[in-house]
């Protein structure tokens, strides 16, 4: 046996996510969040024991090293996620419990393991709740805001187990959120986990992240794809999706026709849908036949995320 930290980290709101995206959009999305969180993990001497589809289990040598993972999973995750509309809101609920664990097969059993399970579940989103003893294990000077919720009875477990609210957040984290001007700034780096579509007009060229979605292409400054073309309506068309498949809606008073690469087919829409299934290209106001139709080329791009680099601390 050994002497553990034990963390539990689950994703929230994957339901909507899955109606929003398609199940093998949003699956790839969640392995992306998950693959994420165990290479932090790592990067804080941890080990993944297992993939639980939505969720990871971690068990940790060193708590404090422990801690301050969690506490930065949470908060690089929450400065993503703040840019994420609320049907692709993805968050985070995690149990932590320190004790000594039995590692069989590269499996973990025992009372911590137990116990960070049953706190995951009884976490809210954006949480972290740790028994007694990952907090009695920091010590003092440990620089950890904590709060006691007090005794809890714990599924399977005979005695009360204290419980405590880990607050991760910090005031720089809390400003950062909440000003705009930090948030555009955010939006240019931001990494795309659900992936998006690529946009481009003569020398204009534009990516969207699903997230930015649905995106308003028309001829006035307050549209998301701007062309200044007198055949384009005000608000021509919009980008959106839907149980994971792109689709792009004509609004205008002209129309709009889409074809697909290595395809002459064309497709005439004039207030109507049409689905983005590939590459392509859409003409606005006018027929491709019109050699001066403003042209958009569209490209669907998949998620991409790039596994953050965490600083370790001995």
């Amino acid at each position: 046996m050994a002497e553990l930290t034990i963390a539990f980290v689950d994703l929230t709101g994957s339901v909507s996510v899955f109606e929003t995206l398609g199940n093998d959009r949003a699956a790839r999305a969640v392995t992306k969040l998950t693959q994420w969180i165990g290479s932090v993990g790592q990067e804080h001497n941890g080990k993944v024991v297992k993939m639980l589809g939505d969720g990871v289990l971690l068990s940790f040598t060193n708590n404090r090293l422990a801690v301050e993972c969690m506490s930065l999973i949470q908060q690089e995750h929450a400065k993503r996620a703040a840019l994420w509309p609320k049907r692709l809101k993805l968050q985070m609920q995690i149990g932590m419990a320190r004790g000594q664990v039995v590692q069989v097969d590269g499996d973990c059993f025992g009372d911590a393991v137990n116990v960070a399970s049953r706190l995951s579940d009884l976490a809210g989103p954006e949480q972290i709740l740790a028994n007694d003893v990952v907090l009695r294990k920091l010590g003092n000077g440990a620089g950890v805001r904590s709060r006691s919720l007090g005794p809890m009875r714990i599924k399977g477990r005979v005695e009360m187990c204290e419980v405590f609210r880990i607050e991760w957040q910090t005031e720089m984290g809390s400003e950062f959120m909440t000003l705009p001007a930090d948030l555009h700034a955010l939006r240019r780096n931001t990494e795309s986990v659900f992936g998006g579509i690529e946009l481009e007009w003569l020398d204009a060229n534009q990516s969207f992240n699903l997230t930015d979605l649905p995106v308003r292409i028309g001829r006035v400054p307050e549209a998301d794809f701007v062309i200044n073309d007198p055949r384009v309506s005000r608000l021509h068309a919009s980008l959106d999706i839907r149980s994971g498949n792109y689709l792009l809606e004509d609004t205008s008073s002209y129309g709009t026709w889409v074809r697909f690469a290595g395809n002459d087919n064309v497709i005439a829409l004039r207030r109507q849908e049409c689905l983005l299934h590939s590459d392509g290209e859409f003409g606005l106001g006018a027929p491709f036949t019109d050699i001066t139709t403003p042209t958009v080329t569209f490209r669907l791009v998949d998620g991409q995320m790039v596994l953050g680099r965490a600083p370790l601390r001995s």
